[in-house]
Order: C-alpha cells, then sequence, then structure tokens
C-alpha cells in the first residue's frame, strides 16, 4: 500500500474523532455516545464517546429534538465551574445539605441557576438524600456531582437544573 494511501485512511478514520472532538467536550456531554458511556472514566470512554456521536451524527438529532441529554435552550454549558465549587467547599456542603440549609448550599442553588420558587423544594431533596449524595466521608467531586445530578433528575420539580451538572 503506498504512503498515500495509509495517509488517506488515517485522515478518514480520524475524521470522527475529530468532528466528535468539537462537539463533545467530555462524556458528560450529549449524545448516544455521551449515553452509553455515561459515569465512564478515562480516556476511553470519552474517545468511545465522542467517536460514536461524530461517527452517528446523532448530537445534533439529539439537541434538535431535545433526547440523549441534550437540551434545546440554546444556553452551552460546563460544568468545571461546578466541579471546582463542590471540590473546595465538600466540608461546608456537606454541613449545609444534612441540615438542608446554610451559605455553601446557598451559593451551590445560585450556581446551578435554581430559581428563588424551587429553593426551599432544592434545600429539602438535598437533605432528604444527604446519604446518596455524600455516600462517604471521602466521596470524589466526581461521586457527588453524579449523585446529585441523579438525585435532581428524579425530582420532578427540580429534574430541569440537573442539566447544570
Amino acid at each position: 500500500m503506498s504512503n498515500r494511501k495509509i495517509l488517506a485512511l488515517a485522515f478518514v478514520g480520524l475524521f470522527p474523532l475529530a468532528a466528535g472532538a468539537q462537539q463533545v467536550p467530555s462524556v458528560g456531554g450529549c449524545g448516544l455516545g455521551s449515553k452509553l458511556f455515561e459515569g465512564q472514566r478515562g480516556v476511553a470512554p470519552q474517545v468511545l464517546a465522542v467517536t460514536t456521536n461524530g461517527t452517528f451524527g446523532n448530537q445534533t438529532f439529539g439537541i434538535s429534538s431535545g433526547t440523549l441529554g441534550c437540551n434545546q435552550d440554546g444556553v452551552v454549558r460546563s460544568n468545571w465551574k461546578t466541579a471546582m465549587f463542590i471540590d473546595g467547599n465538600k466540608e461546608k456542603l456537606a454541613r449545609d445539605m444534612s441540615v438542608g440549609g446554610g451559605e455553601t448550599l446557598d451559593s451551590l442553588a445560585q450556581l446551578l441557576g435554581v430559581e428563588e420558587a424551587d429553593r426551599a423544594a432544592f434545600y429539602a431533596t438535598t437533605r432528604q438524600n444527604f446519604g446518596r449524595i455524600f455516600p462517604a466521608a471521602d466521596a470524589s467531586t466526581d461521586a457527588i456531582m453524579a449523585s446529585l445530578k441523579q438525585v435532581l433528575a428524579e425530582h420532578e420539580r427540580l429534574s430541569a437544573y440537573s442539566a447544570a451538572i
């Protein structure tokens, strides 16, 4: 096989990865790949999620239809701020969630965009599910975020806020 053909095959083989990399910055994005590999860590699941989304073009469909973990509100989200906040405030946040209120929990609610009308439900839900959100004293930030996202997603009134995590 000639060098030209090898180069062409390599380019075509990597094209879905490049296209997907522009569309999904992390496994936590939206699209079928993100759903298939949700909760998995490492480079391999992230590359597979991106490749799946890029190869099948399903992310555009998800955004258009509001499915596959995508939404149609036109807001581009990043959960790095939430991760940094939780990581830097674990003890205070755990204390506030355990009692259903406090400055750190209020700050998290603001960061997630929880409306004033939903704050009481947010505080009560995090208190009721404290053991799920903080399953251990040394729980990782990723585990806390995944649990909080799941708890909010299961709540009829608060499910819309899970997208911010």
